[in-house]
């Protein structure tokens, strides 16, 4: 049940106007917004525009951001919205297991059976959690983390570097995000961007989390799906390299290519890079 994504677009969701208008960006997936884009007096009207949105349709991926379970509203967030058949569901503030399995059941509940993504960095208790706990569940799609609510956790009073680098804490939290969604076997996403307009820092960092291993992206604006796509998409030097490599390891454990020494991480790392060629190019034919 891994989500299969490159780009996640948020979208408020008390706003017809930018729900309309992300139906037609390239975005692999929306997510719709019940929680920190909706101001607390409009989180009714967020739920009830949302529920409407989603029986209409898109031809991406729909899923959903509920309240974190501490607000009361996620079972109500899940039953409401339900009918209009979304893909997955966002959990903010999750800390853990006991989470995941809480809100699966309000899923099921809704006589829904969809994947969770879950934000697993908002709190220090999550954070900490990520260090020592097996995150891995039946309804587990993907994990994602977030600097803007440890922020507040914390008390810092910035996350970043003058030079635009992630605080040790930060870094931190996004390194074990990765881990421990692969320990889990789902999508790893890594956080937004929130320097909207600055096209070569996303680029940069879009580009660092792929090389990481990070499976896609969230992106908080409409501009920013493009690039992300593009650093989640193989280049044609990495799909030809990835074709060289698995040519030279045909029948051997072991292969020298270009003067560099290859064994079997490097023909793992090869066959990940065409089966996201293979997976793109069919996404493309079928939209």
């Amino acid at each position: 049940m891994s989500f299969p994504y490159r780009s996640y677009l948020f979208v408020p969701g008390d706003s017809a106007r930018k729900q309309d208008k992300a139906r037609g960006t390239e975005a692999d997936a929306l997510i719709l917004d019940l929680e920190d884009s909706v101001a607390p007096d409009a989180k009714d009207a967020a739920r009830e525009q949302t529920a409407t949105w989603l029986t209409e349709g898109a031809p991406m991926a729909r899923l959903v951001r509920v309240n974190a379970l501490s607000t009361g509203r996620t079972a109500d967030d899940i039953a409401a919205t339900a009918p209009g058949r979304p893909d997955g569901y966002v959990l903010p503030k999750c800390e853990g297991l006991a989470d995941i399995a809480a809100t699966a059941a309000m899923i099921a509940a809704a006589g829904l059976h969809v994947p969770i993504l879950i934000i697993a960095t908002e709190t220090v208790r999550a954070v900490r959690q990520l260090m020592r706990a097996d995150w891995a569940h039946p309804a587990l799609g993907g994990m994602t983390w977030g600097a803007e609510d440890l922020s507040a956790d914390l008390g810092t009073l910035a996350n970043r570097t003058d030079g635009g680098d992630w605080l040790p804490p930060f870094a931190l939290a996004r390194t074990l995000a990765l881990l421990a969604a692969k320990d889990a076997g789902v999508a790893a996403i890594d956080g937004p961007f929130t320097g909207i307009g600055d096209t070569a820092g996303l680029q940069k960092v879009a580009a660092e989390a792929f090389t990481m291993g990070f499976d896609g992206k969230l992106a908080i604006h409409p501009a920013q799906v493009p690039i992300i796509n593009a650093a989640f998409s193989p280049s044609p030097s990495q799909i030809d390299h990835a074709k060289r490599v698995i040519a030279a390891m045909s029948g051997s454990g072991v292969a020298q290519l270009d003067g560099q020494m290859l064994d079997q991480p490097h023909l793992v790392q090869a066959q990940k890079i065409l089966r996201l060629q293979a997976r793109h190019e069919r996404d493309h034919r079928t939209t």
